[in-house]
């Protein structure tokens, strides 16, 4: 399959690295003009490089600007009013115990994994629409489904997401636009790994200790290793492609087997 998104402009939340990082590139490899944002300008600055370091073809800008807030979402609307791609990728996850975790706590997550992708959502989808074409791609996890006993919230907010994608995926039925959520496993993304060189034994690799801590924590894998962000990033560009125009309302989950279910 020959994925080309030539002429579609796609807007990648969370960007600069990461599972973000790796899905604006390969957007950018598939034609798309690609728009990385991250918090700051010298991290969108590093990403671009990146991209065009593997695509140098790549037609890509940045944005820098504090996306979990209503006034960073209404910027960037402002400075990149349409898009036909949109992939909502920003999240965050803190370890806390249910019991140890504030209102304040429970509040910033909710905006940042959850309000984000509303309020994006709700200032592209309705072009798209008249425009009869587009894509928008909601970052979930396994962990909305397997609900983490050590962070809760975050997982709630996974599972909200999917619930969101879902029903706008029926808002939008009939318009050409598409509306998925993916929900990858463990991977190994610029977060998972500082945790797991904490972890990892003298004289063990990196790979050992990933599978180590996989083993310990998703015992359910079926690939039984963490995923890279490219993995994932290849099924996120496929939800985008135009080859996925009847997959819509869907959990598409590059988990590695983690949950142990059929459907």
């Amino acid at each position: 399959m020959q994925i080309d998104l030539t002429g579609k402009t796609a807007i990648v939340t969370g960007s600069t690295a990461g599972i973000g990082l790796a899905t604006a590139t390969g957007l950018a490899r598939a034609g798309a003009r690609v728009i990385v944002t991250g918090r700051t300008q010298s991290a969108v600055d590093k990403a671009l490089q990146q991209i065009r370091t593997e695509v140098p073809a790549a037609d890509a800008e940045g944005f820098p600007g504090d996306l979990g807030t209503a006034a960073g979402c209404d910027a960037l609307v402002q400075a990149h009013p349409t898009c036909d791609i949109l992939v909502n990728n920003l999240g965050v996850i803190t370890l806390l115990d249910f019991f140890e975790t504030p209102d304040s706590e429970w509040e910033r997550i909710f905006q940042i994994n959850i309000m984000t992708g509303v309020r994006l959502s709700r200032a592209y989808a309705q072009k798209m629409a008249d425009n009869g074409w587009g894509r928008i791609v909601f970052l979930s996890s396994e962990s909305g489904l397997n609900i983490p006993a050590d962070t809760i919230h975050y997982g709630f907010t996974k599972t909200a997401v999917m619930s969101i994608a879902r029903g706008l995926a029926k808002r939008l039925a009939g318009t050409g636009v598409t509306v998925n959520s993916v929900l990858p496993g463990p991977t190994m993304s610029k977060g998972l790994s500082v945790l797991i060189e904490e972890q990892r034994a003298e004289g063990q690799t990196m790979e050992e200790a990933g599978k180590n801590f996989v083993m310990q924590e998703r015992p359910t894998s079926i690939i039984q290793r963490l995923a890279t962000v490219e993995e994932v990033a290849n099924m996120i560009v496929y939800a985008c492609s135009k080859e996925a125009s009847a997959t819509t309302g869907a959990a598409l989950r590059v988990d590695g087997g983690v949950v142990d279910t059929i459907a």
